[in-house]
């Protein structure tokens, strides 16, 4: 089972899954060697160290002030193992084990935040649409500081959630810095996470929108179902499609190649490279575009991680689609979920994954083609101007077309670019691009 991420959504699950949860992709066998194989081919174990591990346990089981299990010190000290590897590598026990597995799933309970740590705070990477958090204003580069008026600070990412966890229903208060300022609190109730990871609709004739809010097993069919509603819906070829990455923070890597693959005919979709031989694996497009090649633009920005990088890298390296928006946010490093005993696993950083082109995105991420930050739009009225058919006895015209006086029609139906920058940006660049390429 491969994953993408140490990134842990408030679910909680320990999202942005590359693979196959439990058979989910299309690799047979998890990118792993055979239990021991690795273990004949190594020096012998470290007696020295053991002696001293033992000795430290002894001392603890004496000396501290309250009486402490064998388990618990044991299992402590299997996710210090872990968790100072690096930030992706983790032990699971049985609820964050069954958790990261309903992640994937597209139903689980909690607030609906993607963190992760830097520099010993939590961060958020990204709010999944339509979620407690999403609702209460919460954004991606926020740092979590307090939980329910305890400090994160020093506090490890599976302590963290630990906290955030708790029943549906329940209400926790998170204290939030965003951009240096001052610390504010938002309160959220707990819910049940149904994320829908694909929506689209028509902007205007001719140009289709799909947003992909985290990549799960049917992410692939759904944006293939996706596309076909919007040919239908707009009656005709259409003439760009604008696919909105942004803030999604990863998922199922076999989702993010299909989805890939509905947009190109041929060539290299990603690849990964690792140490064991199971880990280097190759994905290229079948031939299936459902796209039918229309100008597209793709949407990214610092909230955009993992098989969302994927999909941007494949696309940009492809030259299939503009990259438009900020950096993503660098998460190229693909974990191996072992089941271990008991309900427990292992999750272990195993390989890189690299973009067609060769380009490995871990802590660099995708750059885009064109940058577009975000900005406010403030719509201003036209005026009214009068016009040249509004004159009386005014002259028609010469070939025929019918007169076009000062427009007195009612407000027009609110739409996602009215008040999102970078998505008008992205029309616009797709009006300019149908335009020239004749369509």
């Amino acid at each position: 089972m491969l994953h993408l991420s140490r990134l842990t959504s408030l679910a909680l699950t320990i999202a942005l899954v590359i693979g196959a949860p439990l058979a989910f992709a299309a690799q047979p066998a998890p990118a792993v060697a055979p239990a021991g194989t690795a273990a004949t081919t190594k020096a012998p174990l470290p007696l020295e160290e053991l002696r001293t591990f033992a000795e430290v346990m002894d001392r603890i089981k004496a000396a501290y002030v309250e009486p402490v299990d064998d388990k618990t010190l044991l299992e402590n000290a299997i996710k210090g193992m872990l968790s100072n590897l690096d930030p992706h590598s983790a032990y699971l026990g049985p609820e964050d084990f069954a958790e990261l597995q309903e992640s994937t799933s597209g139903e689980f309970g909690g607030l609906g935040i993607e963190v992760g740590a830097e520099d010993g705070f939590i961060k958020v990477v990204s709010p999944i649409d339509d979620t407690p958090a999403s609702k209460a204003g919460i954004q991606a580069g926020d740092f979590i500081v307090k939980i329910n008026g305890q400090p994160t600070r020093g506090q490890s990412m599976t302590e963290a959630v630990d906290k955030m966890r708790g029943k549906i229903g329940q209400k926790i208060t998170l204290t939030l810095v965003r951009d240096g300022g001052a610390p504010f609190d938002v309160t959220l109730t707990r819910a049940i996470i149904q994320v829908k990871s694909v929506k689209s609709q028509l902007l205007e004739s001719g140009y289709g929108y799909i947003r992909i809010t985290q990549f799960q097993v049917k992410t692939g069919d759904e944006v293939s179902k996706a596309l076909a509603k919007l040919r239908k819906d707009n009656g005709k070829k259409l003439k760009g499609i604008i696919l909105d990455l942004r803030n999604n923070p990863g998922g199922v890597l076999q989702a993010a190649v299909e989805v890939v693959d509905h947009f190109i005919t041929k060539g290299l979709i990603v690849y990964t490279k690792g140490r064991i031989a199971n880990s280097e694996l190759r994905f290229s497009a079948t031939g299936k575009d459902e796209s039918e090649a229309v100008p597209m633009v793709a949407l990214i920005n610092g909230g955009s991680a993992s098989a969302s990088e994927i999909v941007a890298g494949a696309l940009q390296d492809q030259k299939r689609a503009v990259v438009m928006g900020t950096t993503s946010f660098g998460k190229g490093s693909v974990q191996t979920v072992l089941p271990l005993n008991n309900e427990r696993a292992l999750k272990i950083t195993t390989a890189l994954y690299y973009t067609p082109n060769g380009r490995s995105i871990q802590a660099q991420g995708i750059v885009p083609d064109i940058e577009v930050r975000r900005a406010k739009i403030t719509n201003e009225q036209d005026g009214e101007y009068f016009k040249e058919a509004d004159l009386q006895g005014h002259l028609g015209n010469g070939n025929g077309g019918a007169d076009k006086p000062t427009s007195s029609s009612g407000k027009a139906k609110a739409m996602p670019q009215d008040d999102d920058y970078q998505l008008a940006q992205a029309l616009s660049l797709l009006k300019g691009l149908s335009i020239t390429s004749g369509r």
